[in-house]
This record gives structure tokens, C-alpha cells and sequence, in this order.
């Protein structure tokens, strides 16, 4: 049961501590929708996704009323699309045309992302891959709500050099096709090691083919939430601490399970996972980087930040996990710079890095999100943080992924300007020592020795 006290208690987590459920995403399978007729296959994604999320935004604003809980985003996960437009698609020009009909069918049903122009690659690329993978800067500069994920490496797989080198080239070209705006169209394209097939979160969202025709899931976050009651245990020890860590985020991830119930029963739609990540806004308040200073750094960055973290990421896994049957995605605490105050006041001030960055995505969720570097980045340079972080998540067997923006005609100092959910950055400094020899050799890192579990 829950009585009045836990009722009052979500009413001010809401009101005063930015408690929201992010994102409700309702993933659609495409697989039904192959057609080597690239027309007939552009006729077939559209209605097949207008018909199934037509009533997506309604039921979320609905849900959003009645229970009084924010939900920020209403968005959509499709199979990757290198995968569906494989018999149809023979150019990149062609699988453009697919982005176009994506953007089209969101504009309609009223969603802001739809993600899933995506390739898996992780050992080899197909000639659809490859021609995916090609157009995603086109595709990314004449549509408003596609987001684009490549998966260039795995445990099980090791990572695809290959691919680690075209992705640096592509990051790069992006930028260029988006530079009007900031290099807009890197921050919705994203690198991954061991991507979640159900990961609810842009801009890494598919839905992978495992899944069913049409599964809701739910992201929710809370960082406001924890940074409070962290306050009320200042001074105290670890084990209180982390006691308070974990009874919070089993209270959010409540909220996300009511949320996700309500909508998978009101679309007719199976419920997947809730993924009760803590993703920070630019709202104040509203920080990662603040719950970690409230832990006790004098800013993020300092000594102490990685084991921080560390802790933080694991106890909220812990509360959550006992708070849903089905937790899945990326589920722990996301560190992007731009859309994180307390990130970027940490970068203002000098003491986060982009290596110190780098070590933190060992112990979070993700990994190098959101960062702004100049424009005058080589492709070879962003190949190789790319690598790097893929290593991480390989060797570690857990998610990682790069989302580099290379703001053309920027440089350190500067300001990119991003705009909504994805905030402003400030340019940050990258190793300009090349790596050009490394990423040029070709195929791929083999799979780590614990990788062979059978």
C-alpha cells in the first residue's frame, strides 16, 4: 500500500527537486516493412509507424495529467535502419530518402526524436552498413528529429577498426553539414561498445531484433531528487550515504514502473524495461555534478571523482533494481558536458578534462557525451578517442559511447550553443599529438581473453 507520507513525499520531488520521467519510447519494429522498392518501403515505414505511435503523445499527456507527473519526451525506437533498407537501398542518397520518411512520419504523430538510423558493425560491415553509415551527415542536416548510432565494437566481438575509422570521418563531416548551427547534427549521432537494445535514451535508442513488434519503455531521472536527500546526510558516513542513495532511487524508479504500467495498458502495448538513468538537464539543480559535490568533491574533476561516481552509479543499480522486474537501457548516472551546469561550470573553473572525462566513463553509464571540442579536430584524432573509449567499454563488458561535436570554426575559449534538453558547452582542449598510424591500420582489436565464456 502506499500511504499518505510516500504520496506527499513524490508531490515535493516533483514540485521543488525536478523529479520527471523523461522519456516515455515506444519501440516499433521495421522488419515488416522490407520492400526492395525503395518507394513501396518509404510507403511502409511511414504507416506502420503513424499507425502504431498515433496515439503516443495523447496517452503520455494523459498519463501526465491524471497522475500529475512530468513526462519530458515522447519519442520512438526502430530497428536499425541499416538492417531494413538493405534490399532497397543501393546509394547513401538512397537511405536518405529513408531519413526523410522517418522525419515525416515524427513530425506526424507529434514526437520530438525518433532513433534508430542506426548500423550494427561491430565485427563487419555490410555494403548496407557502410552506405548507412556514409549518409548519416546528409541525413542529419536536412532532418529535424532523426538520431543516429553506429555499434563499432563489443565484448564478445572486439572493436571494428574499420568502422572506428569511417565514424571519425563521418563525426567530422557531420559537423561540416551542420556548421550554420553549431555542429548541431554530432549531438545526434552517437558511438557505441555493447549497445543496450532497449535503451529508451536519445540519441542511442533502436530497438533491437530480438524485441517485440511494438514495446514501451521508460526512462526516468532524478538527479534534483538525490541531491537533496544527500543534503540531509552531510557529514555522515559511507553506509548512510549510500543507504540514502539507494532509497532514492528506488522511490524514482517507482515512479517510472506507475508510468510505464499505465502507458503499455493504455496503448495495448507490451511494457519492456524502465532505465532509471540519472540524465541532467541545463535546468539548475537539475546536475549529476552536483550530487557528486554534495558527496564531497570541491568540484567535479578534483581527486575523488571516479570513486564517486563509482558509488553513486552502483547504488543507484541497487534501489532500482528492487523497484521494477524489468530494468534495463543504460541505467546508472550519465555525465554529458552540455547538458550538465554543474559539468560545464567544473570546465569554466579547471578542473575537468577531457581525460579526466575519459577515466570517469570506466565507473558511469555511458561515456564521453555531449562534449564540444574545436572544429579544427582532425578525423584521425576523433577516431582515436573513439577507440579509446570503445576499449574501455570492451574490456570493462559494459556500455560505452562517444558523442564528440567538432564545432566548426570554434576553438578553446568558444561557446557552442545547442539549444532545449542538449544546453551549451564550452570548447575543451583535445591531445594534439597524432594517432593517424594507429587508426589507419586495418580490421579489427580482438575480443579480450574473458570474453570466451562458454
Amino acid at each position: 500500500m502506499i500511504n499518505m507520507y510516500e504520496v506527499s513525499e513524490t508531490n515535493e520531488m516533483i514540485e521543488h527537486e525536478n523529479l520527471d520521467v523523461r522519456t516515455i519510447t515506444l519501440g516499433i519494429s521495421l522488419l515488416d516493412c522490407i520492400d526492395s522498392d525503395l518507394d513501396e518501403l518509404n510507403r511502409k515505414i511511414y504507416e506502420k509507424i503513424t499507425n502504431t505511435a498515433k496515439d503516443l503523445v495523447a496517452v503520455g499527456s494523459d498519463i501526465e495529467k491524471e497522475f500529475g507527473i512530468p513526462i519530458v519526451n515522447k519519442r520512438i525506437s526502430i530497428t536499425p535502419i541499416a538492417l531494413v533498407g538493405a534490399a532497397a537501398c543501393r546509394t547513401p542518397e538512397d537511405f536518405v530518402e529513408i531519413a526523410k520518411t522517418l522525419d515525416r512520419a515524427a513530425q506526424t504523430v507529434g514526437v520530438n526524436f525518433i532513433g534508430g538510423y542506426s548500423a550494427l558493425v561491430s565485427k563487419g560491415m555490410t555494403q548496407s552498413d557502410e552506405n548507412l553509415i556514409r549518409s548519416i551527415p546528409q541525413a542529419l542536416a536536412v532532418t529535424e528529429r532523426i538520431c543516429s548510432s553506429v555499434n563499432v565494437g563489443s565484448t564478445k566481438t572486439g572493436i571494428n577498426m574499420d568502422a572506428v575509422r569511417l565514424c571519425g570521418e563521418i563525426v567530422k563531416a557531420a559537423a561540416e553539414a551542420t556548421k550554420e548551427r553549431d555542429s548541431l547534427g554530432c549531438a545526434k549521432l552517437v558511438v557505441f561498445c555493447n549497445a543496450p537494445d532497449d535503451n529508451p535514451f536519445m540519441a542511442g535508442a533502436f530497438l533491437g531484433v530480438t524485441e517485440a513488434d511494438a514495446v514501451i519503455n521508460v526512462g526516468v531521472s532524478g538527479p534534483g531528487v538525490v541531491k537533496k536527500a544527500l543534503e540531509k546526510v552531510r557529514g555522515k558516513g559511507f553506509e548512510e550515504l549510500c543507504e540514502t542513495i539507494k532509497k532514492t532511487a528506488f522511490k524514482v524508479t517507482r515512479v517510472g514502473q506507475l508510468v510505464a504500467g499505465e502507458a503499455s495498458k493504455r496503448l495495448g502495448v507490451p511494457f519492456g524495461i524502465v532505465d532509471l538513468s540519472l540524465a541532467p538537464t541545463p535546468a539548475v539543480g537539475d546536475s549529476v555534478a552536483e550530487i557528486l559535490e554534495e558527496i564531497g568533491l570541491e568540484r567535479v574533476g578534483a581527486p575523488g571523482t571516479t570513486a564517486a561516481l563509482a558509488l553513486l552509479n552502483d547504488q543507484v543499480k541497487k534501489g532500482g533494481v528492487m523497484a521494477s522486474s524489468y530494468v534495463g537501457g543504460l541505467s546508472g548516472a550519465f555525465i554529458p558536458v552540455s547538458e550538465d551546469q554543474g559539468m560545464i561550470d567544473a570546465v569554466h573553473a579547471g578542473s575537468l578534462t577531457l581525460e579526466k572525462l575519459e577515466a570517469m566513463t570506466c565507473v558511469c553509464s555511458v561515456g564521453l557525451d555531449m562534449i564540444a571540442i574545436p572544429g579544427r579536430t582532425s578525423a584521425s584524432t576523433i577516431a582515436g578517442i573513439i577507440a579509446d573509449e570503445m576499449a574501455i567499454g570492451m574490456v570493462n563488458q559494459k556500455t560505452t559511447a562517444v558523442r564528440l561535436i567538432p564545432v566548426i570554426g570554434k576553438d578553446v575559449g568558444d561557446m557552442a550553443e545547442f539549444g532545449g534538453l542538449l544546453g551549451y558547452a564550452p570548447i575543451m582542449p583535445v591531445n594534439e599529438f597524432g594517432c593517424d598510424t594507429f587508426v589507419s591500420r586495418k580490421g579489427r582489436i580482438p575480443a579480450p581473453i574473458h570474453s570466451f565464456k562458454n
